[in-house]
C-alpha cells in the first residue's frame, strides 16, 4: 500500500530564501530540467470527475482524466487566469470555475457560455504539457523530453513484490537528494542498526564508470545489520546506476535476496522537492512484509534532516569547493557528469 505524505517540513526561513535569491538565478528555468520527466502524482489519485492541482518547477499544474488518459496543463484559464483545478470534468472536457470556458482533452476551448454563438478565438487554448503514465505514476515534462522515463526492470515481474512509496517532501534541491542516495560512508552513521554499524564503517575500493549516458558504480561490499528487513545481518553487494539527473537506481544482494530501488526527485520550487521511491524485492517468502516497506520508509526519513542541513544548498560542481575521499568516488562522478551535461538546476 502506497503511503501518503510522510513528513511535513518546516517552512523555509526568510534568511534561507534571501540567500538563495542572492546566490543563484532561478535554476528552475534550466532547459535541461524542463525536458526531464517528473513524477507529480499517482495515477489513481486523478479521479474521473475531479481535476487535481499539483506544483512542479515552481509552476501550478492541473491534471485531469478522460477515461484511461491523463493530461497535464498549466493550471490557469487563458481567459482570466483562474485555476482550472477548481473546475469540473464533464463529458470528457474540463470547464473553468470562473466563466465556464470549457476545454477538450487537446486543450482547445470548445465552449464559451457568455457567447454561445460567437466563433471561439484561435488563442483560446490551454497551455498543454507533456504527460505520460508509467509504474502507476503520472510523469510530466514542460518541454519535449530527450528520453523516456527512467527504467525500472522489475516492474510487473511476478517473482518480485513491488510497491511505490511517497511522496516525501524535502526542503532541499534534487541533486543534493540524489547524491545522498549515492553516498556510502553515511550508512553507518545515519542508519545505524539497519544499513550500517559505526564499528564497521570502512568503505573499500569499488569500481566507478562514467560515460555520456550516466554513472555506474559496482563491486561495492558493505556489512549491514538488517540490509533487507529480515532482521539478520550480512554482507550486502551494491550496484548504483544514474541515467537521468534526478533519478538513481540501486541493486542490492544480501544472500539470495535481491532488492532494487529507484529514487526519483521532482522539484516543487526553488527550495523544496518531492521524492518518490519504487522498491522491489524477490524471494518474498523470506521477507517480513509490509513491515519491510515501513522500515525502508524510516530509512529515507532518517536522511531528510541531514540533507536539509547541508550547506551550500546547491550542489557544488567545482570539485575544489568541498573535500573528497575515495569513498566519495560515485558522488564525484555524478557531479562531473552533471557539469558535462551543463545541468544548472540545484547546482553551483
Amino acid at each position: 500500500m502506497a503511503c501518503d505524505m510522510l513528513k511535513t517540513p518546516a517552512k523555509p526561513s526568510a534568511a534561507l530564501l534571501e540567500n538563495m535569491q542572492c546566490t543563484t538565478e532561478n535554476t528552475l528555468k534550466d532547459p535541461l530540467i524542463r525536458r526531464e520527466w517528473h513524477i507529480v502524482a499517482r495515477a489513481a489519485d486523478v479521479a474521473d470527475n475531479k481535476p487535481l492541482g499539483v506544483k512542479l518547477l515552481g509552476e501550478d499544474v492541473v491534471l485531469w482524466r478522460k477515461g484511461p488518459e491523463i493530461v497535464a496543463w498549466l493550471d490557469l484559464c487563458i481567459h482570466r487566469g483562474a485555476r482550472l483545478s477548481l473546475g469540473r470534468v464533464e463529458n470528457g472536457c474540463l470547464s473553468c470555475p470562473y466563466h465556464g470556458w470549457t476545454y477538450d482533452v487537446s486543450g482547445q476551448c470548445v465552449r464559451i457560455p457568455a457567447h454561445p454563438h460567437q466563433a471561439i478565438p484561435g488563442r483560446a487554448k490551454a497551455n498543454t504539457l507533456f504527460c505520460t503514465q508509467e509504474y502507476g505514476m503520472v510523469w510530466v515534462a514542460f518541454e519535449k523530453p530527450e528520453a523516456g522515463v527512467p527504467a525500472f526492470p522489475e516492474w510487473g515481474r511476478p517473482d518480485y513484490r513491488t510497491l511505490v512509496r511517497g511522496p516525501f517532501r524535502v526542503m532541499a534541491q534534487g541533486p543534493r537528494i540524489i547524491e545522498n542516495f549515492l553516498d556510502l560512508a553515511h550508512l553507518a552513521f545515519v542508519h545505524p542498526g539497519i544499513l550500517g554499524d559505526e564499528n564497521r564503517a570502512e568503505i573499500g575500493r569499488y569500481n566507478v564508470t562514467s560515460t555520456a549516458d550516466g554513472v555506474e558504480a559496482d563491486e561495492i561490499d558493505i556489512w549491514q545489520p538488517d540490509g533487507v528487513g529480515t532482521g539478520q545481518g550480512g554482507m550486502a553487494k551494491y550496484v548504483y546506476r544514474v541515467t537521468r539527473p534526478l533519478s538513481a537506481y540501486l541493486e542490492k544482494w544480501v544472500g539470495d535476496v535481491h532488492l532494487t530501488l529507484m529514487l526519483a526527485v521532482a522539484p516543487v520550487d526553488e527550495v523544496s522537492s518531492t521524492a518518490w521511491m519504487i522498491r522491489s524485492v524477490n524471494n518474498v517468502n523470506e521477507i517480513l512484509s509490509p513491515e519491510l516497506y515501513q522500515n525502508l520508509d524510516r530509512v529515507f526519513l532518517q536522511d531528510v534532516p541531514i540533507v536539509e542541513s547541508q550547506r551550500p544548498e546547491f550542489l557544488p560542481l567545482d570539485l575544489q569547493a568541498e573535500l573528497h575521499l575515495n569513498c566519495d568516488r560515485t558522488s564525484i562522478a555524478y557531479r562531473q557528469w552533471l557539469r558535462q551535461r551543463g545541468f544548472v538546476y540545484g547546482t553551483a
